[in-house]
């Protein structure tokens, strides 16, 4: 890929860990944010900041929300004050309602109404079911050596499910918290690291039966419309223009992996050789196979109220 290509992709990524002491000032300050905010506050008859200062724990139905005004906050200043014009989009799990709501297959309220929904259904779901499960995610591990550790755990008869694909050696598993140690110790032994965990556990065949709840309960309100821009979607870099294959996509990230490299190589096959990462993200920006194949800017939390594009800018290589 070279730095001649013309095409843009706006990219929203996942959800990491997100607090109100690493977003506050931004969602406070920025006009995009409290523009973002205020339309939320009137759709839910609360304050968003106000619970996100108070209870936004990881992952909370609080924070969620805050993620996701956040990261269309970030593509609102991205436009405005840098000329930001995506010629394709892409949603990372979580960052895949605000790519929704970027395209208009959902207007911003039914995104909001939704997300807050969502994420009361996901808390009642894991309540009561899989309730010893987490997401884990290794990086820097050696991809034979990695694979052959699941092929030993599974003739073991251990339950795992491999629920993202990152990059070259970086993988989100989800298992039993009972074997997470001795699972941490192995890959240690690989010569790999540790990352993080997530709980609730995220993207694995096993959760289809939240799928189907989320389907019934909360998906079946709301019409889902054929986004403006062409989605790349994060479960095998399809790309996405009706309104049958956005709904398809939005209910893959309950029961499907995600899978990046697929994602890059999708967006590198339609042109695109600038990347604008707009949210909160320490991960996708950096990844050497986003940047090997892609300019990226970033714009987030931590950067976006600089005075100058505050991209966090790397160029591909030629």
């Amino acid at each position: 890929m070279t730095q001649t290509q013309a095409r843009t992709a706006v990219v929203f990524p996942g959800m990491g860990r997100f607090d109100f002491a690493g977003a506050g000032r931004f969602l406070v300050l920025d006009p995009y944010a409290r523009a973002r905010l205020a339309s939320a506050d009137e759709v839910l008859g609360f304050s968003v900041l106000e619970r996100f200062h108070d209870e936004g724990a990881d992952y909370s139905e609080y924070a969620q929300l805050a993620f996701l005004v956040s990261s269309l906050a970030a593509a609102d200043r991205a436009e405005d004050r840098w000329g930001m014009r995506p010629d394709v989009c892409a949603g990372v799990s979580f960052g895949q309602k605000a790519a929704a709501a970027y395209t208009g297959a959902l207007d911003f309220p039914d995104v909001v109404r939704m997300t807050a929904e969502l994420a009361r259904c996901e808390k009642e779901f894991f309540a009561t079911e899989h309730t010893d499960v987490v997401t884990h995610a290794v990086y820097r591990v050696p991809d034979e050596e990695f694979r052959a550790l699941l092929e030993t755990m599974r003739a073991r008869g251990e339950w795992f499910e491999v629920s993202g694909e990152l990059d070259r050696g970086f993988f989100m598993v989800s298992l039993p918290e009972p074997r997470l140690d001795a699972f941490v110790r192995a890959v240690r032994d690989l010569g790999g690291y540790s990352m993080y965990t997530m709980r609730p556990p995220v993207h694995a065949a096993a959760f289809g039966a939240l799928r189907r709840r989320a389907e019934a309960e909360v998906f079946a309100r709301y019409r889902i419309g054929a986004p403006r821009l062409p989605v790349v979607s994060d479960a095998d870099g399809s790309v996405v223009e009706t309104a049958e294959a956005m709904r398809t996509m939005l209910l893959d990230t309950f029961d499907r992996a995600i899978r990046w490299p697929d994602m890059v190589a999708s967006m590198v096959e339609l042109g695109v050789g600038t990347l604008c990462v707009t949210g909160a993200d320490d991960m996708f920006h950096r990844l050497n196979c986003t940047v090997r194949n892609f300019d990226v800017l970033a714009v987030n939390p931590k950067n976006a109220l600089r005075p100058k594009p505050p991209a966090v800018r790397v160029r591909a290589a030629a």
